[in-house]
């Protein structure tokens, strides 16, 4: 493929189609819009961790910020007055046209985050946004409404990325995210922030910058100044300026391998009970992120669906609230396969059994923390191997190589991929994070049988912005080590179409009616805050059809 790191940070995608989702429009959401600043405060200093938006409806987008009311009132801190904020949402940068505006109470009570359901809005429809306080006005930010459900889109492109680690390297996949003028979302799939102490998780060389509060993160407090931290990078302010987040959390954004009643990183010894440590994040992170949450039976519910028109239709999951504990060796194999474990909570499964096969769109995505496709060796067709499997104790789809996946949860993803291939629903792609490298793959309901047999869908996997990869842990030169670890895990996994281990950046999804194309960009180093990035792959869905690697890379 070529090389285009001297160009992908700019290079726009030329004009989108007729009915697209985004134009290019003015690019001044990072500008600044100062009014006369009370004397208590310098410039700039009120909205010092920048402004979102996020969950883009037909007639509705998440406006957030934060307010600094005093030097004292940090992210944490629990210190600091309530003051008025006034929010104001206009289609045109100077804000001659404002379509909808109000005034919210910033307070510790809410660690003086503020968000706003800005309703009432046009759909298809790009606004700038600002909020007022304290005699500042905050950086201006760009976001636009989704379309009309009913309304054709041409085109939706979406930059995805996972797996952000503050102390591994600097946040260069969202510098040339937000460089870009062709994205219409950015989705964020988990790992947005990280738990460890200072020094405990770092990069191949050691930690870059190191983590606030320098312990492990526990206590309300703790979420509340870590995300505060990442929310002061500036390529990640940039990046949330300019486009409407969908996210969803993996496990750090609480602690490693977290499941329903604890995690791997947690000691109820030393830390505490694990609902409390969960409500705590949870609480920090429905704060400081412009998620829209539900509430179902008294809990916090994020999996949602979010609608472009007629192209395509976003299942944001949510993999680590409802799930049992991670399988592994110590528990016996055969707890892969137990029909009653779940990684997605029983009403979960059926709210998105139920959407995928009812979607009126073309195209059917999914927003998955964890890798789905299987990844296993060997891959053993269970009717001809029953005797091998029941001997041995493995599971029917073969030995898990990582049971925090979708492979620890075999009973879930059979139930999910008969329903999309028993109701004959094409044209299902998840889009994953989680392990730090990229990957392409086809979906079969039998690994062993591919490429013959039916298949759910496919799967795109993003590399970490910063968190170690493969190639990392090696500790070997780029493309050296992993290349052939990359050939034998495809020898062995037939449906896994491309693998890259070593590489970290984010990748750009292209939905038009014709196919879904996944590109991937990496950033040629971490440790270097200005540094380059280059095109890595691409491969794309036909409507209708199965993995195709392409040679024309999106600009």
């Amino acid at each position: 493929m070529a090389d285009n790191s001297s160009t992908v940070a700019s290079a726009p995608h030329g004009h989108f189609a007729r009915r697209t989702l985004f134009t290019g429009g003015t690019a001044v959401a990072a500008v600044a819009v100062l009014g006369t600043a009370a004397p208590a405060h310098a410039a700039g200093t009120v909205f010092r961790h920048g402004v979102a938006s996020g969950d883009p409806l037909p007639g509705a987008v998440i406006l957030w910020t934060r307010v600094t009311v005093a030097e004292d009132a940090t992210p944490g801190s629990g210190l600091g007055e309530a003051t008025g904020v006034r929010w104001e949402i206009a289609t045109d940068a100077d804000f001659g046209a404002i379509a909808a505006s109000g005034t919210v109470t910033a307070s510790a009570e809410s660690d003086h985050t503020v968000k706003v359901d800005a309703s009432g809005l046009a759909p298809g429809t790009e606004y700038y946004y600002r909020f007022t306080a304290l005699g500042q006005t905050s950086p201006v930010g760009r976001t636009r409404t989704a379309p009309a459900t009913d309304s054709a889109v041409d085109r939706l492109r979406l930059g995805l990325v996972s797996c952000a680690n503050w102390e591994a390297g600097w946040f260069g996949a969202y510098r040339h995210l937000a460089a870009r003028t062709d994205l219409d979302a950015i989705v964020h799939l988990g790992d947005y922030i990280y738990e460890y102490a200072r020094g405990k998780y770092t990069g191949r060389d050691g930690a870059v910058r190191g983590h606030d509060p320098v312990h492990e993160i526990v206590t309300l407090a703790d979420y509340r100044t870590r995300h505060g931290q990442y929310k002061t990078d500036p390529d990640l302010t940039a990046l949330h300026a300019r486009l409407p987040f969908i996210c969803t959390w993996d496990d750090h954004e609480s602690a490693d391998n977290s499941w329903r009643e604890g995690a791997g990183n947690h000691d109820p010894a030393v830390e505490g009970p694990w609902a409390d440590r969960k409500a705590a994040s949870t609480r920090a992170y429905l704060e400081w992120m412009p998620v829209r949450e539900t509430r179902a039976d008294g809990q916090v519910q994020i999996y949602r669906r979010l609608r472009f028109g007629t192209l395509a239709e976003l299942s944001m999951l949510d993999l680590r609230t409802y799930r049992d504990e991670e399988a592994g060796p110590g528990a016996g194999w055969r707890v892969a396969d137990d029909p009653a474990r779940t990684i997605t909570g029983r009403a979960q499964m059926q709210w998105l059994t139920a959407g995928l096969v009812s979607s009126p769109t073309r195209w059917k995505l999914v927003g998955n923390s964890v890798m789905i496709a299987p990844l296993v060796f060997p891959p053993l067709e269970p009717a001809t191997t029953a005797a091998i499997t029941a001997t041995l104790g493995l599971p029917q789809g073969g030995l898990t190589v990582n049971g925090d996946q979708w492979d620890g949860y075999t009973a879930d993803r059979r139930t999910l991929f008969s329903a999309i291939t028993d109701n004959q629903v094409r044209d299902v792609v998840f889009l994953t994070g989680d392990i730090h490298t990229s990957w392409a793959a086809d979906l079969p309901v039998d690994a062993a049988n591919y490429p013959g047999g039916p298949t759910a869908g496919a799967e795109f996997v993003v590399p970490s912005v910063t968190s170690s990869s493969v190639g990392d842990l090696l500790k070997t030169p780029p493309r050296t080590a992993s290349v052939p670890a990359e050939a034998a895990i495809k020898a062995a996994n037939h449906h896994l179409r491309y693998v890259e281990l070593d590489s970290h950046g984010f990748g750009v999804l292209d939905v038009t009616p014709g196919q879904t194309q996944m590109d991937w960009f990496y950033v040629l180093d971490v440790t270097d805050p200005g540094s380059a990035a280059r095109h890595g792959m691409s491969f794309a869905v036909p409507a209708g059809g199965r993995l195709e690697q392409r040679g024309t890379p999106i600009a």
